[in-house]
């Protein structure tokens, strides 16, 4: 490997990624699509679409709308359902060159955990994503708001993988009551559960902060939403400063102290992004809204962050997580 590589590599729950950025579930295509425009050789890892356990047509256009802020999106889950993704995909993922982990979004414990369950069972799969934080949908958020329910969830879901890596993607409405931490300590010790492998947590093994931002966007000479579904989800980069907070929130409040991993998500479209959110805490980004404005932003943004870390005199980039320095005023609480 050249130099720049190697201060690029990064474990993220025993994951080794080539670099620290990943393409973010909904928006890279079901499996391996943006193949066609980035050399995913290249990329930390990539996450499927969401699937659930029946296929979901999503929500009526317009679903996907653009904002002075970001891109706001309410598709609905649509995806070909669990069933037909092992068929039709599940023999793909082994040759895809570079970390996959698949996203799994239901409406039940029972739903989370045959699908989680069906893709740790596809050779190559390295881990799942648990999208309990999706506001696109009816009750999309219980689970990731709820501290007893996501705990319960995530024990059961633990037991069916017994070699996969669980990853939780927690929402960003927890800010104030419960709190991200609450939710964050739920997700990693869920209690009363038995690893099921070896080296294996008894809850989560890392998290991915945060989702997208319940958001509306109204068409004021109609006097309607312009989304089909009312409102839907924020992302890009109106809601990074959010999101940032949050990762050090968890970071610092429980993260930290039980050596979990955290995976920032928001936001982010250049490196000094990337960046923000492992001064924060993170171990590893993933990038969704960016690639609608460049496919090529992940190799952009890994260039960024590999220059960042030499000017900044470390071995690697994951040797910056959560080395922010403390405010300018030293009163600030």
């Amino acid at each position: 490997m050249t130099a720049g590589i190697d201060i690029l590599c990064t474990d993220l729950c025993g994951l080794s990624l080539r670099t620290p950025v990943l393409l973010a579930a909904g928006t890279a295509g079901t499996l391996d699509e943006m193949s066609d425009v980035i050399d995913l050789s290249r990329v930390g890892g990539v996450v499927t679409k969401s699937i659930t356990r029946e296929p979901r047509e999503g929500n009526a256009t317009w679903r996907l709308i653009p904002t002075d802020h970001g891109m706001l999106n309410a598709v609905g889950l649509a995806n070909i359902g669990v069933e037909a993704f092992v068929r039709e995909y599940g023999p793909r993922v082994a040759g895809v060159p570079t970390v996959v982990v698949g996203s799994v979004s239901e409406f039940s414990v029972e739903g989370f955990v045959a699908v989680a369950g069906a893709l740790g069972e596809i050779p190559g799969m390295a881990g799942v994503e648990l999208n309990v934080s999706c506001p696109n949908v009816n009750h999309g958020c219980e689970f990731g708001s709820d501290p007893r329910l996501l705990a319960e969830l995530v024990k059961e879901v633990r037991r069916v993988l017994p070699r996969c890596r669980l990853l939780v993607k927690l929402s960003p409405v927890v800010m104030g009551v419960p709190g991200v931490v609450a939710v964050a300590r739920a997700a990693i010790e869920p209690g009363g559960s038995s690893p099921t492998g070896p080296n294996q947590r008894p809850g989560a093994d890392a998290l991915c902060i945060a989702n997208t931002v319940p958001a509306m966007v109204i068409d004021v000479e109609s006097r309607r939403p312009r989304l089909s579904r009312g409102s839907g989800g924020l992302s890009g980069p109106g809601i990074h400063p959010i999101a940032v907070k949050l990762v050090h929130e968890a970071y610092t409040g429980v993260c930290r102290d039980t050596g979990t991993p955290i995976v920032g998500i928001g936001g982010v479209l250049t490196w000094q992004d990337a960046a923000e959110f492992i001064l924060a805490g993170a171990s590893a980004v993933e990038i969704g809204t960016g690639l609608f404005v460049d496919p090529r932003c992940p190799l952009h943004v890994a260039k960024g962050l590999a220059g960042w870390a030499s000017r900044q005199g470390v071995a690697r980039v994951q040797d910056l997580t959560g080395r922010l320095e403390a405010p300018l005023d030293p009163s600030a609480r």
